[in-house]
């Protein structure tokens, strides 16, 4: 039995489906890591990427494939930290309280606006349960599609592996590392703002993104 195998065995819960998908998830990041990380790590990683949403999951059948997505990003950022992975593109992390709205369109600007000249995470204080469907709305008005993220935490590894941390509103609660350049950005809080009342708060988002990529000597897209 792997260790896939004896953690999902610990979900009696579980269906036959998502320990069939946890499995497939496992081999699929063994594949990808290879040579960086040992099968163990990489079970480890998804077994613990599945319990931060299993406790609060809205569609169970999604979990191992919510768990896969953040086991790999948290994997690409501990390949980072440990020098498996240096390709020498500057590394940011956008953290608010749940992860749904101010960060989630940051990271959206960074994405369409680097490319893949740079690399950037995001992450909550207290991760909520979906994107915040105004900044869905209004991201999508600008062309950049952000329905298919998630709310999650922030972990060691992803802080570690970052240049520039953005903080929005997280207070006390954002982690702090020594050698981290931090940089606050007071946004209001789009929860519970229509497409209309988020729109400001969007457009100041991609201006300081902009200056951001500018200031990281990142080429912008058009």
């Amino acid at each position: 039995m792997t260790n896939t195998e004896a953690q999902a065995d610990g979900h009696p819960e579980l269906s036959i489906d998502q320990r069939l998908a946890l499995r497939t998830a496992a081999t699929r990041l063994g594949d990808e890591f290879a040579g960086a990380f040992g099968t163990e790590t990489i079970e480890r990683f998804l077994h613990t990427s599945y319990e931060q949403f299993a406790s609060h999951a809205t569609v169970p059948n999604f979990l191992p494939l919510l768990a896969e997505r953040f086991a790999r990003q948290r994997l690409r950022a501990l390949a980072r930290v440990e020098g498996h992975h240096a390709d020498g593109k500057p590394t940011v992390l956008f953290l608010c309280v749940h992860n749904a709205g101010r960060s989630q369109m940051a990271l959206g600007f960074f994405h369409h606006l680097a490319g893949d000249r740079a690399v950037a995470w995001s992450g909550g204080s207290e991760p909520g349960y979906e994107i915040n469907p105004s900044a869905i709305a209004a991201m999508a008005e600008r062309g950049i599609d952000i329905s298919g993220e998630f709310p999650k935490p922030w972990t060691d590894e992803i802080v570690r592996a970052a240049d520039v941390v953005i903080t929005m509103g997280c207070g006390d609660a954002c982690p702090v590392f020594p050698g981290k350049r931090y940089l606050d950005w007071t946004l209001d809080d789009p929860a519970g703002k229509n497409v209309a009342d988020v729109r400001p708060v969007r457009d100041e988002i991609e201006r300081r993104v902009r200056g951001l990529l500018a200031e990281l000597g990142v080429p912008v897209s058009s």
